[in-house]
C-alpha cells in the first residue's frame, strides 16, 4: 500500500521477500500491478513445508529465517542501508532486527500489525484457541523481548498494542512511535476491474457480505447478529427471508482444508439456511470486486477493545450501506462514524434490547441498501495509503535523526 508513496517523501525502498513459490496461502498476480516498476525486490527460497511439517512446523518464518538472515547480510554488507523495516505479521522474523543491528550497525522499526506476545487466549477454553497455541504461546513469549529490547521505532495499527509493549519493555518508552493503521487506495478499485467475477453471490437476495477470516474471538459478534436476523425471520419474514449472509475466505487454512467457524452458530441459532461460508481465501483484488457486488457489507470485530479492522477502509471506498458489531473501545467504531454513513453496533452483552437494536438496524439496511452511501472526504484522507505512507516516513526520519 505504501510503496508507490515512499520515494514522494524521500525514501528509496528494496523489498526482500519470500519467493511466492514457498508459500501455500492464496496468490493475486494482480498485486504486482500496484508496484512502481523501480522498486527493488529480493526474494528468498524457503524449507519446503512438506519437510517441516513432519516436525510440527509449517510457519513461512521458521521454514525461511535463515534464508532472510543470509540475504539480507549481503545486502547489508554490499552498501549503506538508513533502515531495516519490518512490516510483517511473521514474528519469529522480528528477532534478526536485533542482529543486524549489532552486526551493520543499522537501526529497525517494527510494524505491530497484530499483537504478538499476548495472554488473551489463557483464559480461553481450549478448544476456542488457536492451532499448537500451547508452542506458539511459549515461542513468542521467549522471542518478542529479543527483539523489543533493541528496537529503534514501533508503528502500530493500536494504540493498545503499544501500550502493552510500554509497559513490558522501558526502552519502547523512549524511542519513536506511533499508530499507523492500513491505507487505502482508490487506484486498488481500477486494478479489481481486471479481477475474475466470484458468481457465489445470488443476485436474487438481498445480499449482506463478510470477507476475511472468521475466528472464535468473533462468536460474540457473529451471535448477535444471526440472532438479531432470526427476530427478523420471527417478525417481519417477509423483508428478512431475502435477505442471505456471505462469509467468503474465513480460514486461513490452505484451500480445502479450511474448518468452518460461521456455520456451526448458524447450526445453532437455526440460520443455517440464510448463511453461506466459503472457507477457502479469495485474492485481494477479487475480494475488492465482490464487494462491489454486494448489497450491504458487514464487519464484525471481536471482545477485544483492541481490535481494529484493516478492511474498513476498503469498505468504505466501495460506497456500500455497511454494518460494524465491534467492543465498545474499538477504534473502528470512531473510524466508521467520521467517514460513512455506515452503522455501529457496540458489542455489550447480549441482550434482548441489543438484540431488537440491532434488528432494527438490520431492517433499515434491508429495506433502504439500495441508496449509495456516502464518503465524508475530508475525513477520510487522513486513511489514504499516500497520507499513511507520509506519516511512515516521518517516523523513519525521527529514527535515524535520533541515533
Amino acid at each position: 500500500m505504501s510503496l508507490p508513496y515512499f520515494k514522494e517523501f524521500g525514501w528509496d525502498v528494496e523489498v526482500v521477500v519470500v519467493d511466492e513459490k514457498y508459500v501455500d496461502m492464496i496468490k493475486d498476480p494482480l498485486l504486482t500491478l500496484s508496484i512502481p516498476n523501480d522498486i527493488v525486490i529480493h526474494r528468498v527460497s524457503a524449507l519446503p513445508k512438506k519437510v517441516t511439517k513432519k516436525i510440527g512446523l509449517g510457519s513461512i518464518s521458521l521454514r525461511s529465517i535463515w534464508q532472510y538472515k543470509s540475504k539480507v547480510n549481503k545486502l547489508l554488507k554490499s552498501k549503506k542501508y538508513d533502515l531495516v523495516y519490518f512490516s510483517t505479521t511473521q514474528f519469529p522474523l522480528l528477532i534478526l532486527g536485533a542482529y543486524w543491528k549489532i552486526k551493520f550497525n543499522v537501526p529497525y522499526v517494527i510494524d505491530m500489525q497484530d499483537p504478538w506476545h499476548t495472554d488473551y487466549y489463557q483464559n480461553k477454553p481450549k478448544e476456542d484457541r488457536p492451532p499448537k497455541y500451547w508452542f506458539s504461546y511459549r515461542l513468542n513469549k521467549f522471542l518478542e523481548p529479543l527483539a523489543m529490547k533493541n528496537v529503534d521505532g514501533l508503528i502500530s495499527v493500536s494504540q493498545a498494542y503499544l501500550n502493552d509493549l510500554e509497559n513490558r519493555y522501558s526502552n519502547v518508552k523512549k524511542i519513536p512511535k506511533t499508530v499507523i493503521t492500513f491505507g487505502a487506495s482508490t487506484v486498488d478499485f481500477d486494478i479489481a476491474k481486471l479481477a475474475n467475477d466470484n458468481l457465489i453471490l445470488d443476485n436474487s437476495k438481498i445480499k449482506f457480505l463478510y470477507v476475511g477470516v472468521v475466528g472464535n474471538i468473533m462468536r460474540k459478534s457473529l451471535t448477535l447478529l444471526f440472532l438479531a436476523y432470526k427476530h427478523g425471520l420471527m417478525t417481519n419474514n417477509k423483508l428478512f427471508c431475502r435477505i442471505h449472509f456471505y462469509f467468503l475466505g474465513t480460514s486461513y487454512a490452505p484451500n480445502g482444508l479450511g474448518k468452518a467457524s460461521v456455520m456451526p452458530i448458524a447450526d445453532e441459532i437455526d440460520v443455517n439456511n440464510y448463511v453461506t461460508e466459503q472457507t477457502n481465501r479469495i485474492p485481494f483484488y477479487a475480494a475488492i470486486k465482490t464487494l462491489q457486488h454486494a448489497d450491504v457489507l458487514m464487519m464484525l470485530g471481536s471482545d477485544d477493545a483492541k481490535y481494529t479492522a484493516s478492511k474498513i477502509y476498503p469498505y468504505i471506498l466501495a460506497k456500500k450501506p455497511m454494518i460494524g458489531i465491534f467492543h465498545p473501545k474499538s477504534s473502528a467504531i470512531n473510524i466508521i462514524k467520521e467517514c460513512s454513513e455506515g452503522k455501529v453496533i457496540p458489542l455489550e452483552e447480549i441482550n434482548d434490547e441489543l438484540i431488537h437494536n440491532t434488528y432494527l438496524e438490520l431492517k433499515e439496511l434491508a429495506e433502504s441498501y439500495k441508496f449509495e452511501r456516502q464518503i465524508n472526504w475530508n475525513n477520510f484522507k487522513q486513511y489514504t495509503a499516500e497520507k499513511r505512507a507520509q506519516l511512515q516516513c516521518e517516523l523513519f526520519n525521527n529514527v535515524i535523526s535520533a541515533i
